[in-house]
């Protein structure tokens, strides 16, 4: 039923595929070597979502590993669920994508896509009703943004009308991995707005600063942070895997969160986020939950919800509450912070709620909002790109593997259309007729 292929491309999306996959192993008390050992029949009546039963009763996780350099792939085998994925599913190269998009897109990657679409293939084939892809990857390197884009692209020509959620990590503001990463994320970001369904945005600086803050780690690591991501992956698809009084799959988080086709860009956030001293200091209740989800702080991507305005936004509740209690506080939080919602939405807010919560908590929410201050993330990556571009700086490497100029101009003016987009929606108001008032052109243009 509804099952979803989860695929991971590059370094990054390999380590947070693999955090994930931990994540949703402990949900559904499935051990490294793939046999169940909880007690708790809900725990296998949907696990097929993610799962495939093999013979002697062991599970094993619907993915495919992808990357173009093996050194990923043994860090997978030999982490802690080496022996859970299956080894035909790890599909690697030998030559690495050294961090440039078109090795990734039309080189190197493209002589891997081929044997990475058969294993999608045949992981879609086994499935009754397939709901969706997911994919990680980074924007900034050569493999998660190249090969990532180009592989869904291949998909959404194969699977038109299934549904392609990507977890996308951005480039940050201050830490920058890569040099070229601009380039990177910007010929991403032309790709994903044509072809992606959702597209939620994670970035490292703002994990770091929720494990700095809220979490008070001194020294975060990679595996922490990813730890929070995948606390978000699983929760925008618990209520597929458990039952709930009110549930939401990845078809109707679309539906209901995306006005715009070329708008699906979201911020994420989860609660209750404590710090290991503070926990026994607060109670987890329903309006704690949503203060703390609407807090700028607690949002995985750098930007500030404040400078924008909510086009909608999604709320997944999960563990035994009140929906009644759900529905007054989100009516709450509408009313009271009604100028950081656009007007011209009337019910911006879903709601899901979803009876099985987390390991070791009570209850907890996952938020997805789509917000036009979404646009200083691409207004970001785009100044950086267009000061590299206009002195042609590192375009040698990138023109070496058969790309052209007129590509780079294509997706930067993508690029500003998206950003003039949201800043059009955000300055919409409601007239009186009950039609939607444009931004003038010149507020547009002097974006």
């Amino acid at each position: 039923m509804r099952e979803i292929v989860h695929l991971q491309v590059g370094q990054c999306g390999n380590q947070i595929g693999s955090r994930f996959w931990q994540t949703i192993s402990e949900e559904h008390a499935i051990d490294p070597s793939g046999v169940y050992k909880g007690t708790d029949d809900l725990q296998l009546e949907r696990i097929n979502v993610y799962y495939n039963e093999a013979s002697g009763g062991k599970y094993v996780p619907r993915a495919i590993l992808v990357d173009l350099e093996p050194g990923t792939m043994d860090a997978v085998k030999s982490g802690p669920l080496g022996a859970l994925f299956r080894p035909d599913n790890l599909v690697f190269g030998q030559n690495g994508a050294g961090n440039n998009w078109a090795k990734g897109h039309y080189t190197e990657g493209a002589e891997l896509v081929d044997s990475v679409m058969e294993v999608v293939r045949k992981e879609a084939e086994h499935c009754d009703c397939l709901q969706g892809f997911q994919i990680c990857q980074s924007l900034g390197g050569g493999t998660g943004s190249g090969m990532g884009t180009l592989l869904l692209s291949k998909i959404k020509e194969e699977y038109p009308d299934r549904m392609l959620c990507t977890f996308s990590v951005a480039p940050s503001p201050k830490v920058s991995d890569t040099v070229v990463e601009p380039y990177n994320a910007t010929l991403s970001l032309h790709q994903l707005v044509e072809n992606a369904d959702e597209v939620f945005c994670i970035d490292n600086e703002a994990l770091y600063e929720i494990c700095f803050k809220t979490l008070k780690l001194t020294n975060p690591s990679y595996n922490e942070l990813n730890h929070l991501v995948s606390s978000v992956m699983s929760g925008i698809t618990c209520c597929l895997r458990f039952p709930g009084q009110l549930n939401s799959d990845l078809r109707k988080l679309a539906v209901n969160l995306i006005p715009f086709p070329r708008l699906h860009f979201f911020l994420v956030g989860f609660a209750p986020l404590t710090s290991a001293k503070a926990k026994d200091f607060r109670a987890v209740t329903v309006p704690e939950l949503v203060q703390q989800m609407f807090d700028t702080k607690n949002m995985m991507a750098a930007c500030d919800p404040r400078h924008g305005r909510y086009l909608t936004a999604s709320a997944m509740f999960r563990g035994q509450m009140s929906t009644k209690e759900v529905e007054d506080q989100m009516l709450n939080v509408r009313n009271k912070n009604s100028s950081y919602f656009v007007e011209w939405i009337p019910h911006n807010i879903k709601s899901s709620v979803c009876a099985v919560p987390p390991p070791g908590l009570k209850m907890a929410v996952t938020f997805i909002g789509n917000s036009t201050a979404i646009q200083e993330v691409f207004n970001r990556v785009n100044d950086q790109f267009t000061a590299m571009f206009k002195r042609k700086a590192f375009l040698h490497w990138y023109t070496g593997e058969g790309m052209d100029d007129m590509e780079f101009t294509e997706a930067e003016s993508n690029i500003h259309d998206l950003i003039n987009e949201y800043q059009q929606y955000q300055d919409a108001t409601v007239e009186e007729e009950g039609q939607t008032e444009e931004a003038p052109a010149e507020e547009a243009e002097a974006e």
